[in-house]
């Protein structure tokens, strides 16, 4: 067995990992609302994680039609924004909608000033 068969076959230690690269966690589409400040990711599994477009600086600051000119890339495990030159990936959106989740939950209202992007 080849070293690279033995990567090939190593399991992730990386929660994150295993869920997009083991069981094929996906983004299916997204949809945008610039005026809610909402960002809603459908993955092919049918469940919906919503973030904000004002924990992304590029995002929030695009136009409408910026926004919507996106498309997935690296079979679905990201979305390229290519006039923003803006990548989200699967992961990255996760971890961030998590940690300023529990950052709001823990400050008990929503102080812009404790979001990380």
């Amino acid at each position: 067995m080849s070293t690279l068969d033995n990567i090939k076959n190593k399991r992730s230690n990386d929660s994150f990992d295993r869920l997009i690269f083991e069981q094929k966690l996906r983004v299916k589409t997204l949809f945008i609302d610039k005026d809610l400040d909402v960002l809603l990711i459908l993955f092919n599994t049918g469940n919906i994680l919503k973030g904000r477009l004002s924990d992304y600086p590029k995002l929030k600051r695009a136009t409408k039609k910026q926004l919507t000119d996106w498309r997935l890339i690296k079979d679905g495990i990201g979305i390229r924004w290519e006039s923003l030159d803006e990548d989200l990936s699967i992961k990255g959106f996760i971890k961030t909608v998590a940690l300023n989740q529990a950052l709001r939950n823990l400050k008990g209202h929503n102080d812009d000033e404790l979001v990380l992007a």
